[in-house]
């Protein structure tokens, strides 16, 4: 069954919170449809430690299972410093913050429109 993109929004917003919840920095969700034709939207955060890192991913498979949501791909692991979960619609993009601040993956975006995902 194919999954619409208000349903990527949906899982884009999940994975923030679970991300939230494991203490990521600087959590950002991306609304990147106009401007790829990979993903409908893009979910960045940062780990301070590779174990933080490994425990962000398992947030968010998690969470995303229970929405019934399966990652398609992974790739990269704790110790290379950067993770990306690809849900069709939406990637998740879990980087070290070292590696985030050398990447701005959010600057190759820069048309996306942010998502605000946490109402705290």
């Amino acid at each position: 069954m194919a999954m619409k993109k208000r349903d990527f929004r949906k899982l884009a917003k999940a994975a923030a919170e679970a991300v939230d919840d494991k203490k990521a920095e600087d959590v950002l969700v991306l609304d990147v449809h106009r401007e790829s034709d990979v993903a409908d939207y893009l979910v960045i955060a940062g780990a301070q430690s590779s174990t933080q890192l490994t425990a962000l991913s398992e947030a968010v498979k998690e969470s995303l299972l229970k929405l019934g949501a399966k990652a398609i791909h992974r790739e990269g692991r704790a110790r290379d410093r950067w993770i990306a979960l690809d849900y069709g619609g939406l990637v998740v993009h879990l980087l070290l913050m070292q590696a985030r601040a050398f990447y701005r993956l959010e600057n190759l975006w820069e048309k996306a429109k942010p998502v605000k995902w946490n109402f705290k």
